[in-house]
């Protein structure tokens, strides 16, 4: 891990334990509600991370005590941006804006296509782009104060980023739930979060689940990498699989891991009944 990392405006990263990124949203002072800029530096701080073999867990929260985010800056969006910019004809607009939700698509989505697990550390206000991010992280944990809400038929859109693909998967059969909350646009707390699965874990505070979200990265950080990202990478490729078909994706994908020195520390370690240590992938 290069000793000096990269500083970006509206997000900053921490090396809270070896081997742990912690990603804070940084714009406190406006709930850290996204305007364009923001976007595709989530992207860039996800490929970044990535790729980086310093990194085997990361973190994300938002800045400040009063929320994760409160989605996007509405204020921001109606002055500029591609709803108001002219076109030729309706189908040239229609592009325009195909474009446009391509890209911002691809911004949330470097958070699930990000190698290493991500962990979502959610308090305050998680409203709308919220609920995409964190859908994109693999473990979310909240604060007891955190109220959710999938806000987006309340500014006249669907929701178009992430949320509507991946709230249904990861909330598996609770169909009508996530159909009442998506159309009604109404709030949720964390106790029903945790109720119905949509978090792991619900702690007193912002400072606890922050601590928690350490202790857990921090564990997955003192295992194998080969072992951590193959896991990810093959519970990711259950999505539109079936059972036979994930099973004959897993043996591809062992067959050249299981060659990784990895098993052989692990193992010699386990006989020891000492704690294995492993190389950077």
């Amino acid at each position: 891990m290069a000793s000096v990392l990269p500083e970006f405006k509206f997000f900053r990263i921490s090396m809270p334990a070896e081997y742990v990124a912690h990603v804070e949203i940084n714009r406190p002072d406006k709930l850290n509600a996204f305007h364009d800029p923001m976007w595709h530096e989530m992207r860039a701080v996800f490929n970044y991370l990535s790729f980086n073999p310093g990194v085997r867990c990361v973190l994300i929260s938002g800045a400040g005590p009063r929320a994760f985010t409160a989605g996007l800056d509405v204020r921001s969006a109606a002055i500029s941006g591609p709803i108001q910019a002219q076109a030729a004809d309706p189908s040239r607009k229609a592009n325009s804006l195909r474009h446009h939700i391509l890209e911002f698509q691809s911004c949330v989505s470097a958070v699930s296509s990000c190698q290493k697990p991500v962990i979502a550390l959610m308090h305050g206000y998680a409203y709308g782009l919220a609920i995409d991010i964190g859908t994109a992280c693999d473990i979310r944990l909240c604060a007891k104060s955190t109220r959710f809400c999938v806000k987006e038929v309340d500014i006249g859109v669907a929701a178009d980023v992430g949320t509507l693909s991946r709230l249904p998967k990861v909330m598996g059969g609770l169909t009508s739930w996530v159909k009442e909350v998506c159309l009604s646009a109404r709030e949720f707390d964390a106790e029903e979060a945790y109720r119905v699965g949509f978090v792991s874990k619900v702690l007193p505070t912002k400072e606890d689940v922050v601590r928690e979200g350490v202790e857990i990265a921090t564990m997955i950080a003192s295992k194998s990498p080969v072992a951590v990202q193959g896991t990810k990478n093959v519970l990711d490729a259950t999505k539109g699989r079936t059972v036979e078909d994930n099973l004959s994706y897993t043996a591809v994908w062992n067959s050249a891991m299981l060659q990784s020195s990895d098993v052989e520390r692990a193992m010699r370690a386990g006989l020891k009944k000492r704690t294995p240590t492993f190389e950077k992938l």
